[in-house]
């Protein structure tokens, strides 16, 4: 199945201390240094949309959101340009954009990820519409992923097959991982490709 359009979202642990309208700014800063590998171009506000986007960094190829979407509060990757590649590779990919930017987030702004649950979402209903037959064609891959960034530690997989939403897959571990681990094991998971 070609997957294209990947959403990855880490929450944060510390939502109630997050001051949205202060990321502006530091969004606008990244533009001016170009920080991430994609081409960032805009600030968009969405502050005043209740559990909405919040700040979001749009860029050519992938937008970035300090998202508040179901009152979640959480660094959201928005691939919007098709990647080549395998499911792995292309989850690797965003992955690896999202964690990236919340390790920044995290050295700079005194935020903290919880890298012991992602969401998954893809963003394509008509490529991958959100069945359950669609889910067990990608389980495979989701579990062959997830078994490499969460290093063998147990997790669950659950999705949504509400048909009116996007392909949504939540993955949770009882195990603690940080920012700067689940980057490390998609170096080795890289490496071991």
């Amino acid at each position: 199945m070609n997957i294209q359009h990947i959403n990855i979202k880490f929450y944060l642990e510390n939502p109630e201390s997050v001051k949205l309208a202060d990321f502006a700014a530091v969004f606008n800063t990244w533009i001016q240094q170009q920080r991430l590998e994609e081409l960032l171009v805009d600030v968009a506000d969405y502050l005043h949309v209740h559990n909405g986007p919040g700040i979001m960094l749009i860029g050519h190829e992938a937008d970035y959101s300090l998202d508040n979407r179901a009152g979640r509060l959480g660094l959201l990757y928005n691939r919007k340009e098709q990647v080549e590649g395998t499911t792995a590779e292309k989850l690797t990919q965003a992955v690896r954009a999202t964690l990236t930017a919340a390790q920044i987030l995290e050295t700079e702004n005194a935020l903290k990820f919880n890298g012991s649950e992602v969401q998954v979402i893809v963003n394509d209903r008509l490529l991958v519409p959100n069945t359950v037959e669609t889910f067990a064609a990608l389980e495979a891959d989701l579990k062959s992923f997830f078994d490499q960034l969460y290093d063998g530690a147990a997790y669950s997989l659950s999705h949504n097959d509400d048909r009116r939403e996007r392909l949504t897959v939540n993955v949770k571990t009882e195990s603690k991982f940080d920012v700067n681990t689940l980057l490390k094991n998609l170096t080795v998971e890289t490496a071991h490709a």
